[in-house]
């Protein structure tokens, strides 16, 4: 069947609502069938208020007979009204959305759907969802309801009926792609019921069954191309000749200290690729303080030694700037030369640059991408290190093998996610981790409170303050959000400035502000001229500020445990004790268990096992990778025993055909270019 048929070809959807699908990536009826469910309710009967029970969830019919009030009890905001049916009067309560009190008016007929529960002798349903009449003809359909996420120019009902028109016009013509053999080897259902299964699900069942299809799916097709990436475009003869080390050894006993035995271990692989007969593609992960850094310094000078360029790149210009300050004091004393390139240098700078890097003389150059884009030229380039938002793909590979180039690529991730995850991810590439910390290495003492200790907390920094430290306070929002009752960035920086004493700098830094705004700000804080400063979560993962010895952290639940863990990781980089303040008033079981991770939890190997754990679906560890494709349907935590499945099985696959060009295969590469929106020959990394 065709896949590209357009939305339009769906009755109803006209010119506006096609642009609406557009908001969800949604262009054809392939993708619309493709949209998934992200929960499902049972169907519950409507009750009459005096046959509601005590814990259950139903659905009521009423009158708002009392217009909502908002009641202010311990900093907590409470909207409470009442509504009757002609049976009886049941409460109704929402907690921190003061907004509810201008959502109703008096003698409004309501449909709510929550559960009821018995309060001070009144019956009360909590926090109720308000169901629209066309939602309400909907439930009274199905016996299990699928939730979609939606946008305001959607409605469920609508959306509902788009996606089974598209099942409709698609019936049992999608091709299914798994030979017969790893159907039923797995016990896999035909992937036709599938999906007519997944947004209809007959029973509990039959959903399980439709689920587990689409997610193996998702995952094999995701790891063969990983697989075949790996093979087509990272499978290269290594060009260059690593013979000489006596430079590198030199430098290793002139340390002040011992390598750690995981930093010696990775270092040999490292050491291994440069010297292999193959192109170095290697994922080097480690924990916060973990010596990353020194690895990275030892690949470059191994690279001048042996009559090499190596080139480091970092995603913001402040850390590139301490990047090189950093390597220059380690190696310029060898008689090495460093340089660095970056977006805010005249242009007089960048073409000196440029010229000394295309004539050699610059022998390791530090920047942002840009050291890679025209119109730099490299005498003879051999080492890329990278952080891990730069995955370094085929397209930028290309505009190195024009200037003469195959360049070793060397990933840097601060981010630790368990081994057998990271292989399975991180398919492509090969991956060494630190998973030991330097001897010495001061661990940050961190706290869980609730907000009514922010003026203990003040009077602290101020203390730290007084003794030269600096502070960094983290805020979920960049501007107020009356709905979520988030603290924001600006309005928490007016509000600090009048508590705290008047001679404290403070000053705020958020994603929205402009590159050259937001680099002046973290480097006044890096040089000391910063004692508080207020961030969303821009604040980068890798800059040093050893000054820094208090972090706090508002909204703490709205965080995953591995972001709050390298959040942490911006103090306790100095000589004095630091400390981690977690502020959440969230009373729920999940965030008191992930709060008490952190505190008696300084590994982030540890932390990211707790994090598979307690966090649901979702991109935990920030490992989405530019120019692959997102799962739909799968998590790789929830469903975990069929990634590693998947990645067997894929191997498997890949040594028997790695084109998978026999008969059985075939069919696969459609649907693998497609989940990789173009032909693998093109995936940029």
């Amino acid at each position: 069947m065709n896949n590209l048929i357009p939305i339009t070809d769906i009755k109803g959807v006209g010119e506006k609502t096609a642009k609406a699908f557009e908001k969800l990536n949604i262009y054809t009826i392939n993708d619309l069938i493709h949209y998934y469910p992200r929960d499902y309710e049972e169907n519950i009967s409507m009750k009459k208020i005096s046959e509601v029970e005590i814990n259950e969830i139903c659905l009521i019919e009423g009158d708002v007979c009392e217009l909502p009030q908002n009641i202010r009890k311990k900093n907590i905001v409470i909207t409470k009204m009442k509504v009757r049916d002609e049976t009886g009067q049941l409460y109704i309560t929402w907690f921190r959305q003061p907004y509810m009190k201008n959502k109703f008016s008096i003698n409004e007929n309501v449909v709510l759907k929550g559960k009821v529960i018995l309060k001070y002798g009144q019956l009360q349903m909590e926090s109720p969802q308000i169901i629209r009449k066309d939602e309400l003809l909907l439930q009274s359909t199905q016996q299990l309801l699928p939730i979609y996420p939606l946008i305001k120019e959607l409605t469920l009902r609508n959306l509902t009926d788009f996606i089974n028109q598209g099942l409709e016009y698609t019936k049992g013509q999608l091709k299914d792609y798994l030979p017969n053999e790893i159907k039923e080897r797995y016990m896999l259902c035909e992937y036709n019921y599938a999906l007519y299964q997944i947004h209809n699900p007959d029973d509990e069942f039959a959903l399980e069954i439709a689920k587990k299809r689409l997610i193996f799916d998702e995952f094999l097709f995701f790891q063969l191309g990983l697989l075949m990436i790996k093979n087509e475009c990272f499978v290269m003869d290594n060009q260059f000749q690593y013979k000489e080390e006596s430079l590198v050894n030199k430098f290793l006993s002139q340390l002040p200290f011992n390598l750690t035995n995981a930093q010696t271990k990775v270092w040999e692989e490292i050491k291994g690729d440069l010297k292999g007969s193959l192109t170095m593609n290697r994922l080097v992960q480690g924990d916060v303080g973990s010596g990353k850094t020194i690895v990275a310094v030892l690949a470059l000078l191994f690279a001048v030694e042996n009559g090499y360029q190596g080139t480091m790149m970092a995603p913001t210009e402040v850390l590139a700037k301490q990047h090189y300050k950093s390597l220059t004091n380690l190696l310029e004393p060898l008689g090495i030369k460093v340089g660095i390139l970056v977006g805010s240098m005249t242009k007089k700078q960048k073409l000196e640059m440029a010229a000394e890097i295309a004539n050699g003389s610059i022998q390791i150059i530090i920047g942002t991408h840009a050291i890679i884009q025209d119109p730099i030229r490299f005498h003879n380039l051999s080492l890329v290190i990278t952080d891990e938002q730069h995955r370094f793909g085929v397209k930028q590979r290309e505009k190195l093998a024009g200037k003469g180039h195959h360049p070793h690529v060397l990933v840097m991730s601060a981010t630790p996610i368990p081994r057998t995850l990271a292989l399975i991810v991180y398919g492509d590439m090969d991956v060494s981790i630190i998973d030991e910390l330097p001897p010495g290495r001061q661990i940050i003492k961190t706290y869980h409170v609730k907000s009514n200790y922010r003026e203990r907390i003040y009077a602290f920094i101020e203390k730290e303050i007084e003794l030269g430290r600096q502070c960094y306070i983290v805020c979920p929002a960049v501007e107020e959000n009356e709905e979520l009752e988030m603290e924001s960035v600006i309005q928490y920086t007016d509000k600090i400035k009048k508590v705290i004493n008047p001679s404290v700098r403070i000053e705020y830094l958020h994603g929205k502000m402009k590159a050259k705004e937001k680099n002046f700000f973290m480097e006044s804080f890096s040089e000391g001229k910063i004692d508080i400063l207020v961030s969303t979560t821009v604040i980068e993962v890798g800059v040093n500020v050893p000054n820094a010895t208090i972090m706090v952290i508002e909204n703490a639940e709205r965080f995953g445990l591995a972001g709050l863990h390298q959040l942490r990781g911006r103090v306790g980089r100095g000589e004095h004790q630091s400390h981690c303040i977690l502020i959440t008033d969230s009373n729920a079981d999940i965030t008191k268990k992930r709060m008490k991770v952190l505190e008696n939890n300084s590994d982030g190997f540890i932390i990211s096992e707790y994090d598979l754990k307690l966090r649901g679906p979702g991109d935990a560890f920030g490992i989405k990778q530019h120019g692959l494709p997102e799962f739909k349907i799968g998590s790789i935590f929830e469903n975990m025993d069929v990634l590693k499945e998947t990645h067997i099985l894929a191997k498997k696959i890949n040594s028997e055909d790695d084109k998978l060009s026999s008969e059985k295969y075939k069919p696969l590469i459609e649907l693998i270019n497609r989940s990789f929106n173009q032909s693998i020959s093109q995936i940029s990394l």
